[in-house]
């Protein structure tokens, strides 16, 4: 059994605290990033041929604000494509350029829906429209438990993890959330190989038999 600190926003935690408990480890939790939504206004997705979503927050707050619907939609991975109710591409490779590779060109009109201050990589080269529809809040908790592992998923979780200054290794979601950890001076244990909740599990697991 390991004790495993599970950093995602409060409200979000259960599905992945439920999966690690049932694998006999004592998942602890502690949030290291909460979400704002940015409004209740309609967004019209009708008239696009491609919307692009690259987070499950993203997804979930589009289906809510959405009017109409667009031609194609693409996600940055499965769970992804499961909050928004499907997608019609999803990336192999769980990442901006992931996406960016399994888009047909011309892509035609394009609307990235997303968090504020989210890479700018992919709306600059498909020329997309932007839509803001949450923030990412970086939180510092007071304490933080002894551990054998720390998940991480979302690049703000990991910036916000590298200023606790805690040496414990960390597995990833993805490459983009990996970048953020190293750069924070994180020590990576495992990256997950798919951008969802199995994806994360099978990580943790890896992790703890290395």
């Amino acid at each position: 059994m390991a004790r495993i600190v599970v950093t995602r926003p409060a409200g979000r935690e259960a599905d992945l605290l439920d999966r690690l408990q049932a694998l006999g480890h004592e998942p602890v939790h502690v949030p290291l990033v909460a979400i704002e939504s940015l409004g209740d206004q309609p967004v019209d997705v009708a008239g696009y041929d491609w919307v692009v979503l690259t987070s499950v927050v993203g997804a979930r707050e589009l289906r809510r604000r959405m009017r109409g619907r667009p031609r194609h939609v693409a996600a940055i991975g499965k769970a992804t494509a499961d909050a928004f109710g499907g997608a019609d591409l999803i990336a192999a490779t769980s990442t901006q350029e992931g996406l960016l590779a399994a888009i047909p060109r011309p892509a035609g009109r394009v609307l990235f829906a997303g968090a504020a201050g989210a890479r700018g990589l992919l709306p600059k080269t498909l020329g997309a429209d932007v839509v803001v529809l949450y923030r990412t809040v970086e939180l510092a908790p007071e304490t933080w438990p002894e551990s054998e592992l720390v998940v991480l998923m979302s690049p703000s979780a990991a910036r916000a993890y590298g200023r606790l200054a805690v040496s414990t290794p960390v597995v990833s979601l993805g490459p983009e959330t990996t970048r953020a950890a190293i750069a924070a001076g994180a020590t990576l244990a495992e990256e997950a190989t798919t951008n969802d909740l199995d994806g994360i599990v099978a990580a943790v697991e890896r992790a703890l038999r290395s």
